[in-house]
């Protein structure tokens, strides 16, 4: 069988979108290309009110056609999560397209020197706002018949690194799951995709690590190994706009790794 032909594929300038994570890093490369390419609308979602407000200040400076508005929301609380969707869904006048680009605070570290009562806040704050938002947004994506999830993980999921153990764990759920629930929603004439980078240089997060002693050496030498160069969010965010885009309606339950070599996984 083929595509159901009442599945609804949109094209950009009619898109809906929502990014969790969106006032720095990767979330908010991505608004600003999507502005530019013409998405109407974009709500960033993140837990920074003053961040937002920059991120906004900054998006509408590279489109100003677009209309963007900042909501603080922690989404790792179910019921917070709940409420910022419902907020998305009113704002936006539907969620076309979700965005999860969320990042945790933690830093790679052996697991010798990883407290036990760090393990749930890790596995929390990288894993759970991505899993919540997703199943949040499907059943409003269900019933127009179409819609597309983005979920941002890393190379952790995929290949196994001293260090990461903990953080590879939380990626392989956001990943596992994001597979999985593209083959459920496939029925229905949604997409989800999966971005695993590994170092992206320009982001809070690779500031974070390089300032660390055993993060610092494990990704200045994944740099090494980046022979077609560091990624930077704007990479990130190119891949992000084709994902979203009609020329990407057959394209789903995929872990893509733009990392400019460091892997082949």
């Amino acid at each position: 069988m083929g595509q159901s032909p009442d599945f609804v594929v949109k094209d950009l300038d009619e898109l809906g979108v929502a990014i969790t994570g969106g006032s720095s890093g990767i979330g908010l490369a991505a608004a600003e290309r999507l502005a530019t390419a013409g998405v109407p609308r974009i709500l960033l979602i993140g837990r920074n009110p003053g961040r937002g407000a920059a991120a906004v200040a900054r998006v509408k400076a590279r489109e100003p056609s677009v209309a963007i508005e900042f909501l603080s929301a922690d989404c790792n609380d179910p019921d917070t999560a709940a409420e910022a969707i419902e907020h998305a869904e009113e704002v936006l006048q539907g969620v076309d397209l979700l965005i999860n680009a969320t990042a945790a605070t933690f830093v790679p570290d052996l697991i010798y020197d990883i407290s036990p009562s760090d393990i749930p806040l890790i596995l929390a704050e990288q894993a759970l706002a991505p899993l919540l938002t997703t199943r949040l947004v499907l059943p409003h994506m269900r019933a127009r018949r179409g819609g597309a999830i983005i979920n941002i993980a890393s190379d952790a999921a995929k290949v196994p690194t001293p260090g990461e153990s903990m953080i590879g764990a939380a990626m392989a759920a956001i990943v596992t799951f994001s597979r999985t629930i593209a083959m459920e929603a496939k029925r229905d004439g949604i997409r989800v995709n999966i971005l695993t980078p590994s170092l992206v240089t320009g982001t809070a997060t690779a500031e974070r690590i390089f300032q660390e002693g055993f993060s610092q050496k494990l990704f200045q030498k994944a740099g090494s190994q980046a022979h077609l160069g560091i990624s930077v969010p704007e990479d990130q965010a190119e891949l992000i706009l084709y994902l979203a885009s009609p020329q990407a309606a057959r394209l789903t339950g995929q872990a893509i790794s733009l990392n400019g070599g460091i892997s082949a996984a």
